[in-house]
């Protein structure tokens, strides 16, 4: 072929390039392009769907997100709530605290009142000395911090504590190997005072053990104190009583 003819073959093939669309793509296909672009083109869909399943997964991130916020929130007012509970359990535990005080204050209130009409009573011969010994029986635990008091009846031949033989019924709170002879009147005197000493005398002779003797009294003479100071004997009168170390 000569050089015109091909440069005339070049220039037609040129031509149908451009103006007929299947030759193109034919002389593509030959080429290998027809393979690149629906290679191309399946990619484009791949990308396509790509992107749609990015989009839902967004789409379900912001919903989660959203449904975490609203959990946070929720959280918050549980916490709130269960902080308001405190607060109120706290105020509720300090107002039955005071409750507590205030009982245990008109108990005490009450005790004293009690303690103050048997005394009262016992004055004015309402009360006989037996009834008042139980009604102030709590003062002896009070003092002694001791529930449990036991009668002892002791024979005094010698006639040591009234001047003649008797029986001397005492009552005895032993605690740690302390001995105390207890005695509760409405009035103390020096008779009294001078009597309990001679039943501690009376109790070291015959027990062997030398106790500790104890009178709880309603009123309490000057004189009497002042011979229980002297002689050893332990006088509480019922005001102001407080529990013997």
């Amino acid at each position: 072929m000569t050089l015109p003819e091909r440069e005339s073959l070049k220039r037609r093939i040129l031509d149908l390039i451009e103006e007929d669309k299947e030759f193109r793509y034919a002389l593509m296909g030959l080429l290998g392009y027809r393979e690149i672009l629906e290679r191309i083109s399946r990619i484009e869909e791949m990308n396509a769907k790509l992107q749609e399943r990015m989009a839902r997964l967004e789409e379900r991130q912001q919903k989660l997100e959203e449904r975490q916020q609203r959990l946070e929130e929720l959280q918050y007012r549980l916490e709130e709530r269960q902080q308001k509970l405190e607060e109120r359990q706290l105020r509720l535990e300090e107002r039955m605290a005071r409750l507590e005080e205030r009982m245990l204050r008109l108990e005490e209130e009450m005790r004293e009142t009690r303690r103050v009409l048997a005394v009262i009573a016992h004055r004015f011969g309402i009360l006989s000395e037996e009834g008042l010994r139980e009604a102030l029986k709590y003062v002896v635990e009070e003092v002694l911090g001791a529930a449990t008091v036991e009668r002892k009846v002791l024979r005094d031949d010698e006639g040591l504590v009234y001047g003649h033989p008797a029986i001397v019924e005492i009552d005895v709170v032993v605690r740690d190997d302390e001995h105390v002879i207890v005695e509760v009147k409405s009035r103390v005197s020096r008779a009294d005072v001078a009597e309990a000493h001679r039943v501690a005398l009376l109790y070291e002779r015959q027990m062997g053990v030398r106790p500790r003797a104890l009178i709880i009294g309603g009123f309490v003479d000057e004189q009497a104190l002042e011979l229980a100071s002297r002689l050893g004997v332990d006088v509480r009168p019922q005001e102001g009583i407080a529990p013997v170390a």
